[in-house]
């Protein structure tokens, strides 16, 4: 898998985490690098798309309020941070987590934050996958012996 493939599987998972337990594991973690600014945390909306059945023609489901940020640390690396609803502290820890793993650090960090959250989301969807089979009702036609 490339670096960018890489960086696309942390970034969505950075993107999807609930914002109190990615704030609690960076927290856990207890790194506080020197960074900058390059676009401070702002709150804007962006366009969802959609399409029927997923392979179908492409059309506008709403808008959707994200918030995103960029900087850069003071080794070099540039973080940038885009996640869903208001809260501006969950956009910096997305965009540190980003910066961080592209340098030195990467591996402390996937170990401390992205491997325990990338587990509980997919604990979290198996769960939700189950509780889906349990209500699924199979439709048969009996034969009734006119033919």
């Amino acid at each position: 898998m490339t670096a960018e493939n890489n960086r696309r599987t942390w970034m969505s998972l950075l993107a999807k985490a609930p914002a109190e337990r990615l704030k609690a594991l960076w927290q856990a973690y207890g790194a506080d690098p020197a960074f900058h600014w390059l676009r401070t945390p702002e709150i804007g909306a962006t366009m969802v798309r959609g399409r029927l059945g997923g392979t179908g023609a492409p059309f506008n489901l709403g808008e959707m309020t994200l918030t995103r940020c960029a900087l850069q640390l003071e080794s070099g690396e540039v973080g940038h941070g885009y996640v869903q609803g208001r809260d501006k502290q969950q956009a910096e820890v997305a965009a540190l987590v980003d910066a961080l793993m592209q340098g030195p650090a990467a591996e402390a960090v996937e170990t401390a934050i992205l491997t325990p959250l990338a587990a509980e989301m997919m604990a979290a969807k198996t769960t939700r996958a189950q509780k889906a089979a349990a209500t699924k009702v199979d439709f048969f036609t009996m034969v009734r012996g006119e033919d």
